[in-house]
Protein backbone atom coordinates (compact mmCIF):
# COMPACT_ATOMS: atom_id res chain seq x y z
CA UNK A 1 0.00 0.00 0.00
CA UNK A 2 1.15 3.39 -0.41
CA UNK A 3 1.62 5.81 2.29
CA UNK A 4 -0.75 8.16 1.50
CA UNK A 5 -3.02 5.39 2.27
CA UNK A 6 -1.54 3.90 5.09
CA UNK A 7 -1.82 7.27 6.60
CA UNK A 8 -5.52 6.95 7.27
CA UNK A 9 -4.61 3.97 9.50
CA UNK A 10 -3.51 6.15 12.56
CA UNK A 11 -6.23 8.72 11.80
CA UNK A 12 -9.11 5.74 12.06
CA UNK A 13 -7.68 4.93 15.02
CA UNK A 14 -8.26 7.94 16.55
CA UNK A 15 -11.25 7.56 15.36
CA UNK A 16 -12.37 4.49 16.59
CA UNK A 17 -10.73 5.86 20.30
CA UNK A 18 -12.40 9.79 20.18
CA UNK A 19 -15.28 9.19 18.45
CA UNK A 20 -16.61 5.69 19.04
CA UNK A 21 -15.41 5.11 22.82
CA UNK A 22 -14.44 1.64 21.62
CA UNK A 23 -12.29 -0.02 23.75
CA UNK A 24 -8.36 -0.36 23.44
CA UNK A 25 -8.96 -4.35 22.84
CA UNK A 26 -11.63 -3.91 20.25
CA UNK A 27 -9.06 -1.28 18.35
CA UNK A 28 -6.31 -3.67 18.75
CA UNK A 29 -8.43 -5.83 17.17
CA UNK A 30 -9.73 -3.77 14.39
CA UNK A 31 -5.86 -2.82 14.16
CA UNK A 32 -4.80 -6.59 13.61
CA UNK A 33 -7.94 -7.19 11.08
CA UNK A 34 -6.64 -4.16 8.71
CA UNK A 35 -2.85 -4.93 8.93
CA UNK A 36 -4.23 -8.14 7.12
CA UNK A 37 -5.84 -6.69 5.02
CA UNK A 38 -2.54 -4.37 3.82
CA UNK A 39 -0.79 -7.57 3.47
CA UNK A 40 -2.85 -8.98 1.59
CA UNK A 41 -3.13 -5.63 -0.89
CA UNK A 42 0.82 -5.50 -1.22
CA UNK A 43 0.59 -9.23 -2.38
CA UNK A 44 -1.42 -8.23 -5.12
CA UNK A 45 -0.21 -4.91 -5.53
CA UNK A 46 -2.97 -2.81 -4.80
CA UNK A 47 -1.31 0.39 -4.19
CA UNK A 48 -4.43 2.73 -2.54
CA UNK A 49 -7.54 1.93 -0.77
CA UNK A 50 -9.92 3.75 -3.93
CA UNK A 51 -8.69 0.66 -6.02
CA UNK A 52 -10.59 -2.07 -3.98
CA UNK A 53 -14.01 -3.35 -5.32
CA UNK A 54 -16.31 -5.92 -3.93
CA UNK A 55 -14.53 -8.66 -5.29
CA UNK A 56 -10.81 -8.15 -3.57
CA UNK A 57 -12.76 -8.00 -0.31
CA UNK A 58 -14.45 -10.91 -0.93
CA UNK A 59 -11.26 -12.78 -2.07
CA UNK A 60 -9.66 -11.61 1.26
CA UNK A 61 -12.49 -12.98 3.15
CA UNK A 62 -11.68 -16.56 1.29
CA UNK A 63 -8.27 -16.23 1.91
CA UNK A 64 -8.47 -15.59 5.26
CA UNK A 65 -11.01 -19.01 5.53
CA UNK A 66 -8.45 -20.76 3.38
CA UNK A 67 -5.96 -20.17 5.92
CA UNK A 68 -7.94 -21.63 8.65
CA UNK A 69 -9.94 -18.19 10.34
CA UNK A 70 -13.52 -19.37 11.64
CA UNK A 71 -16.68 -17.90 10.41
CA UNK A 72 -17.54 -15.58 13.65
CA UNK A 73 -13.75 -14.66 13.26
CA UNK A 74 -14.61 -13.81 9.40
CA UNK A 75 -17.49 -12.09 10.65
CA UNK A 76 -15.68 -10.01 12.98
CA UNK A 77 -12.99 -8.83 10.13
CA UNK A 78 -15.31 -8.17 7.89
CA UNK A 79 -17.11 -6.20 10.38
CA UNK A 80 -13.51 -4.12 10.64
CA UNK A 81 -13.55 -3.65 6.94
CA UNK A 82 -17.08 -1.95 6.99
CA UNK A 83 -15.99 -0.02 9.71
CA UNK A 84 -13.16 1.64 8.26
CA UNK A 85 -14.63 2.08 4.48
CA UNK A 86 -17.38 3.63 5.99
CA UNK A 87 -14.91 6.00 7.75
CA UNK A 88 -13.24 6.82 4.19
CA UNK A 89 -16.81 7.12 2.85
CA UNK A 90 -17.33 9.85 5.51
CA UNK A 91 -14.04 11.64 5.04
CA UNK A 92 -14.17 11.73 1.17
CA UNK A 93 -11.40 9.50 0.23
CA UNK A 94 -14.27 6.71 -0.98
CA UNK A 95 -17.13 6.86 -3.14
CA UNK A 96 -18.93 3.43 -2.02
CA UNK A 97 -18.12 0.96 0.84
CA UNK A 98 -16.77 -2.04 -1.01
CA UNK A 99 -17.26 -4.29 1.97
CA UNK A 100 -21.13 -3.25 2.37
CA UNK A 101 -22.66 -6.14 0.64
CA UNK A 102 -20.03 -9.49 2.02
CA UNK A 103 -20.65 -12.34 4.17
CA UNK A 104 -18.89 -14.11 6.18
CA UNK A 105 -19.51 -18.22 5.46
CA UNK A 106 -22.21 -19.24 8.09
CA UNK A 107 -20.78 -20.47 11.35
CA UNK A 108 -21.53 -24.70 12.13
CA UNK A 109 -24.57 -23.66 14.62
CA UNK A 110 -22.66 -25.23 18.24
CA UNK A 111 -25.14 -27.81 19.66
CA UNK A 112 -25.97 -27.41 23.20
CA UNK A 113 -24.96 -29.64 26.10
CA UNK A 114 -27.52 -31.02 28.22
CA UNK A 115 -28.28 -33.44 30.97
CA UNK A 116 -29.98 -36.49 30.69
CA UNK A 117 -32.78 -37.60 32.73
CA UNK A 118 -30.59 -39.78 35.49
CA UNK A 119 -28.17 -36.44 35.57
CA UNK A 120 -31.42 -33.88 36.44
CA UNK A 121 -33.09 -36.48 38.65
CA UNK A 122 -29.57 -36.44 40.75
CA UNK A 123 -29.67 -32.84 40.45
CA UNK A 124 -32.83 -31.89 41.99
CA UNK A 125 -32.31 -34.34 44.87
CA UNK A 126 -31.38 -31.89 47.09
CA UNK A 127 -32.12 -33.02 51.06
CA UNK A 128 -31.52 -29.74 52.69
CA UNK A 129 -34.29 -28.10 54.59
CA UNK A 130 -32.12 -24.66 55.56
CA UNK A 131 -34.30 -21.74 53.65
CA UNK A 132 -31.81 -21.46 50.92
CA UNK A 133 -31.82 -24.77 49.96
CA UNK A 134 -35.55 -25.29 49.99
CA UNK A 135 -35.39 -22.46 47.42
CA UNK A 136 -32.46 -23.86 45.38
CA UNK A 137 -34.61 -26.74 45.10
CA UNK A 138 -37.62 -24.44 43.61
CA UNK A 139 -35.94 -22.61 41.38
CA UNK A 140 -34.30 -25.79 39.79
CA UNK A 141 -37.85 -27.61 39.51
CA UNK A 142 -39.06 -24.38 37.88
CA UNK A 143 -36.45 -24.26 35.56
CA UNK A 144 -36.71 -27.65 34.15
CA UNK A 145 -40.44 -28.23 34.62
CA UNK A 146 -41.05 -25.14 32.57
CA UNK A 147 -37.87 -24.09 30.37
CA UNK A 148 -37.54 -20.40 31.58
CA UNK A 149 -34.48 -18.46 30.68
CA UNK A 150 -32.57 -17.11 33.37
CA UNK A 151 -33.92 -13.33 33.37
CA UNK A 152 -37.59 -14.98 32.97
CA UNK A 153 -36.99 -16.69 36.32
CA UNK A 154 -35.42 -13.88 37.75
CA UNK A 155 -38.27 -11.25 36.64
CA UNK A 156 -41.29 -13.54 38.08
CA UNK A 157 -43.62 -12.20 40.68
CA UNK A 158 -45.84 -13.72 43.31
CA UNK A 159 -48.94 -12.80 41.36
CA UNK A 160 -47.16 -14.26 37.78
CA UNK A 161 -47.74 -17.88 39.85
CA UNK A 162 -50.95 -19.50 39.83
CA UNK A 163 -50.42 -23.09 42.03
CA UNK A 164 -54.43 -23.79 41.80
CA UNK A 165 -53.90 -23.57 38.00
CA UNK A 166 -50.48 -24.81 38.06
CA UNK A 167 -49.04 -22.14 35.57
CA UNK A 168 -46.74 -19.53 35.37
CA UNK A 169 -47.01 -17.12 33.48
CA UNK A 170 -43.14 -15.25 32.19
CA UNK A 171 -42.20 -11.88 30.15
CA UNK A 172 -39.37 -13.09 27.79
CA UNK A 173 -37.65 -11.41 25.00
CA UNK A 174 -39.77 -7.96 23.15
CA UNK A 175 -41.40 -8.04 26.11
CA UNK A 176 -43.77 -10.92 24.92
CA UNK A 177 -45.50 -12.39 27.91
CA UNK A 178 -46.56 -16.31 27.59
CA UNK A 179 -48.21 -18.58 30.11
CA UNK A 180 -46.47 -21.62 30.98
CA UNK A 181 -47.65 -25.29 32.57
CA UNK A 182 -45.69 -26.08 35.97
CA UNK A 183 -45.33 -30.13 36.59
CA UNK A 184 -46.29 -31.53 39.90
CA UNK A 185 -43.14 -31.49 41.36
CA UNK A 186 -42.26 -28.21 40.74
CA UNK A 187 -45.51 -26.97 42.12
CA UNK A 188 -44.66 -29.23 45.55
CA UNK A 189 -41.14 -27.36 45.42
CA UNK A 190 -42.59 -23.82 45.12
CA UNK A 191 -45.35 -24.25 47.83
CA UNK A 192 -42.19 -25.15 50.25
CA UNK A 193 -40.06 -21.95 48.90
CA UNK A 194 -43.32 -20.32 49.34
CA UNK A 195 -43.69 -20.83 53.34
CA UNK A 196 -39.82 -20.24 53.90
CA UNK A 197 -39.79 -16.83 51.74
CA UNK A 198 -42.59 -15.35 54.15
CA UNK A 199 -39.69 -15.82 57.27
CA UNK A 200 -36.94 -13.63 55.15
CA UNK A 201 -38.74 -11.19 52.55
CA UNK A 202 -38.57 -7.43 53.28
CA UNK A 203 -41.52 -5.82 53.07
CA UNK A 204 -43.44 -4.70 50.05
CA UNK A 205 -40.95 -7.44 48.00
CA UNK A 206 -42.60 -8.48 45.02
CA UNK A 207 -39.98 -10.81 44.02
CA UNK A 208 -40.82 -14.99 43.81
CA UNK A 209 -37.26 -15.57 44.79
CA UNK A 210 -35.74 -13.57 47.13
CA UNK A 211 -32.02 -13.99 48.50
CA UNK A 212 -30.54 -13.63 52.23
CA UNK A 213 -31.44 -9.92 52.61
CA UNK A 214 -35.23 -10.39 51.09
CA UNK A 215 -34.72 -8.58 47.99
CA UNK A 216 -34.90 -10.18 44.77
CA UNK A 217 -32.47 -12.57 43.39
CA UNK A 218 -29.50 -11.91 41.04
CA UNK A 219 -28.50 -14.05 38.19
CA UNK A 220 -24.66 -14.36 39.71
CA UNK A 221 -26.84 -15.58 42.58
CA UNK A 222 -28.69 -18.24 41.34
CA UNK A 223 -25.25 -19.25 39.01
CA UNK A 224 -23.27 -19.95 41.47
CA UNK A 225 -25.72 -21.73 43.75
CA UNK A 226 -26.49 -23.76 40.70
CA UNK A 227 -23.07 -24.73 40.23
CA UNK A 228 -22.43 -24.94 43.68
CA UNK A 229 -25.31 -27.65 43.72
CA UNK A 230 -24.31 -29.84 40.82
CA UNK A 231 -20.79 -30.43 42.41
CA UNK A 232 -22.38 -31.43 45.70
CA UNK A 233 -24.80 -33.75 44.14
CA UNK A 234 -21.27 -35.27 42.27
CA UNK A 235 -22.10 -34.27 38.47
CA UNK A 236 -18.93 -33.89 36.24
CA UNK A 237 -20.31 -31.71 34.16
CA UNK A 238 -20.74 -27.85 34.53
CA UNK A 239 -24.17 -27.04 35.19
CA UNK A 240 -25.71 -23.44 34.69
CA UNK A 241 -29.16 -22.20 34.21
CA UNK A 242 -29.44 -22.37 30.52
CA UNK A 243 -28.86 -26.07 30.91
CA UNK A 244 -31.81 -26.83 32.37
CA UNK A 245 -33.54 -24.97 29.67
CA UNK A 246 -31.76 -27.03 27.22
CA UNK A 247 -32.86 -30.02 28.68
CA UNK A 248 -36.56 -29.34 29.05
CA UNK A 249 -36.91 -29.23 25.53
CA UNK A 250 -34.38 -32.19 24.66
CA UNK A 251 -36.34 -34.32 27.03
CA UNK A 252 -39.95 -32.84 25.77
CA UNK A 253 -39.50 -33.15 22.05
CA UNK A 254 -37.67 -36.61 22.32
CA UNK A 255 -41.32 -37.93 24.35
CA UNK A 256 -43.77 -35.66 21.88
CA UNK A 257 -42.19 -35.01 18.63
CA UNK A 258 -44.25 -32.09 18.55
CA UNK A 259 -41.40 -29.17 17.69
CA UNK A 260 -44.24 -26.49 17.41
CA UNK A 261 -45.62 -27.40 20.50
CA UNK A 262 -41.79 -27.15 21.96
CA UNK A 263 -41.40 -23.56 20.18
CA UNK A 264 -44.39 -22.15 22.11
CA UNK A 265 -43.35 -23.33 25.21
CA UNK A 266 -39.64 -21.90 24.56
CA UNK A 267 -41.29 -18.65 23.70
CA UNK A 268 -38.87 -18.83 20.39
CA UNK A 269 -40.09 -16.94 17.57
CA UNK A 270 -38.22 -18.66 14.74
CA UNK A 271 -38.82 -22.44 14.66
CA UNK A 272 -35.72 -22.57 13.15
CA UNK A 273 -34.13 -21.43 16.77
CA UNK A 274 -35.95 -24.46 17.94
CA UNK A 275 -34.81 -26.86 15.26
CA UNK A 276 -31.60 -27.16 16.66
CA UNK A 277 -32.99 -29.18 19.13
CA UNK A 278 -34.63 -32.03 16.57
CA UNK A 279 -30.70 -32.40 15.85
CA UNK A 280 -29.91 -33.57 19.31
CA UNK A 281 -32.52 -35.97 19.18
CA UNK A 282 -31.51 -37.37 15.96
CA UNK A 283 -27.65 -37.87 17.59
CA UNK A 284 -29.65 -40.07 20.25
CA UNK A 285 -31.36 -41.98 17.52
CA UNK A 286 -28.65 -42.69 16.06
CA UNK A 287 -26.89 -44.07 18.61
CA UNK A 288 -29.34 -46.33 19.29
CA UNK A 289 -29.64 -47.17 15.62
CA UNK A 290 -25.57 -47.84 15.74
CA UNK A 291 -25.61 -50.48 19.17
CA UNK A 292 -29.42 -52.01 18.07
CA UNK A 293 -29.47 -52.48 14.04
CA UNK A 294 -27.70 -55.85 12.89
CA UNK A 295 -26.79 -54.24 10.22
CA UNK A 296 -24.97 -51.57 11.98
CA UNK A 297 -23.55 -53.41 15.02
CA UNK A 298 -19.78 -53.70 14.86
CA UNK A 299 -18.57 -57.26 15.06
CA UNK A 300 -16.35 -58.30 18.33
Amino acid sequence: MDTQALDWLPRFARHLSTERRLSPLTAAAYARDLAGLVAWCDSRGIGGWDALDSQHVRSFAARSHAAGLGPRSIQRRLSALRTFFGFLLREGALTNNPATDIRAPKAARRLPHTLDADQIGRLLEISGTDTLAVRDRAFMELFYSSGLRLAELLGLDLPDLDLADRTVRVTGKGGKSRILPVGRQAVAALRRWLDARATIVATGELALFVGRNGRRLGARAVQSRIARWARRQGLSVHVHPHLFRHSFATHLLESSQDLRGVQELLGHADISTTQVYTHLDFQHLARIYDVSHPRARRRR
